[in-house]
């Protein structure tokens, strides 16, 4: 066999490979979800998946790989839009899920993303991912000073509360509702205030989440 014939038959089969890929796709987004914490993160949004009955095709959840600090969520964010983009099966949203808490960089991300494809999304919560699941239970707009006094806050209402709680999501989700009608009140409420804290996007995330399919 030719070279020229080797070469076609390799191009066929790598056509038909991302062919099949794209076929396992749903008729709905396909979604990039990178989170800055290795557990509490994708545990909850692989619970909300599984719930949701959401393509592991479709909904792509992983955390950051190398670097949890908010630059380097968009870093690998990016690179991994890029490599989806050669695939001919890119991405139609990219969320970037982080904290504020200490990170130095927190602004600059914020700021990259606020220049980027609109296809990327920042995902900010303020402290910590944890305010969102505080909202489960009670409506507060206070200011956390840290993540470990909203975690604290938290542990009052679920005392063994980790982050590498497998089942997080299942314990939230008959509060779902609660939450995103409490996020959407405090988010207004600190936007009036002019401040961030407390505040989380997540609730953007989960309303575009909860009406992919339609």
């Amino acid at each position: 066999m030719g070279s020229e014939d080797l070469f076609k038959k390799r191009k066929a089969r790598k056509l038909k490979d991302q062919q099949r890929r794209i076929g396992f796709c749903k008729s709905y987004d396909r979604v990039l979800i990178v989170c800055e914490g290795e557990q509490t993160e994708p545990l909850y949004f692989e619970g909300f998946k599984h719930e949701y009955d959401l393509s592991s095709a479709n909904v792509v959840v992983t955390d950051a790989s190398k670097g949890s600090d908010p630059v380097s969520i968009i870093k690998h964010a990016e690179k991994l839009y890029k490599e989806s983009q050669k695939e001919n099966n890119a991405f139609d949203r990219v969320f970037c899920v982080f904290d504020k808490d200490q990170h130095g960089n927190y602004d600059t991300a914020v700021r990259m993303l606020s220049k980027a494809s609109s296809k990327f999304t920042a995902i900010t919560s303020v402290p910590c991912f944890e305010y969102w699941f505080l909202l489960h239970f009670e409506y507060t707009t206070k200011s956390f000073p840290s993540a470990s006094a909203v975690i604290s806050e938290l542990k009052k209402h679920i005392p063994a509360y980790s982050k590498n709680n497998m089942r997080i999501f299942d314990t939230l989700k008959s509060r779902l509702q609660t939450a995103v009608q409490n996020a959407e009140k405090a988010n207004e409420s600190a936007k009036k205030a002019g401040t961030d804290n407390p505040s989380t996007k997540v609730v953007d995330l989960v309303n575009y989440l909860l009406n992919l399919k339609k």
